[in-house]
């Protein structure tokens, strides 16, 4: 599978986490490479933070499937990062990026509940124990250690 566009491996060298291919020699050449990337052998092309209008032309004119990620509406597909999906990132989010929910604060939420139930002996229960069969509590119960020291 190919990938155009933004590609966070190389984010550095293309200038941080930017729109790639605004200029038109980048798009005409992010255009020129998704089809060698197809006559390459990639039986996808995965395309990210480029123009949604950009992404339509390649999509329109490769065989290959493309999937979007921040590339708009006319990829073949769409993905994201279900860390933003479930809402469990902080801080700054790309526009393409749509939480479903508020993960982050469900998580902490439980986790801080959980906490609560430790500390205060409210878990595990019985319920949540495994049990020894009834033959065998009573081996258990007697046990001395063989080597007492």
């Amino acid at each position: 599978m190919g990938h155009l566009g933004l590609t966070p491996q190389s984010v550095n060298v293309m200038g941080g986490f930017k729109v790639q291919g605004q200029k038109a020699d980048d798009a005409l050449h992010l255009l020129d490479d998704a089809h060698r990337l197809q006559e390459a052998g990639c039986f996808a092309l995965v395309l990210e933070g480029i123009p949604a209008e950009l992404a339509a032309r390649a999509t329109e004119s490769l065989r290959v499937p493309t999937i979007g990620i921040g590339a708009g509406p006319d990829c073949s597909g769409q993905v994201l990062v279900f860390h933003d999906v479930l809402g469990l990132t902080q801080g700054h989010r790309p526009k393409f990026v749509r939480a479903y929910a508020n993960g982050l604060q469900l998580l902490q939420e439980a986790l801080s509940r959980w906490a609560v139930d430790v500390r205060n002996g409210a878990f595990p229960t019985s319920q949540e124990s495994y049990r020894l069969p009834e033959g065998l509590r009573d081996t258990v119960t007697n046990w001395t250690p063989s080597n007492p020291t």
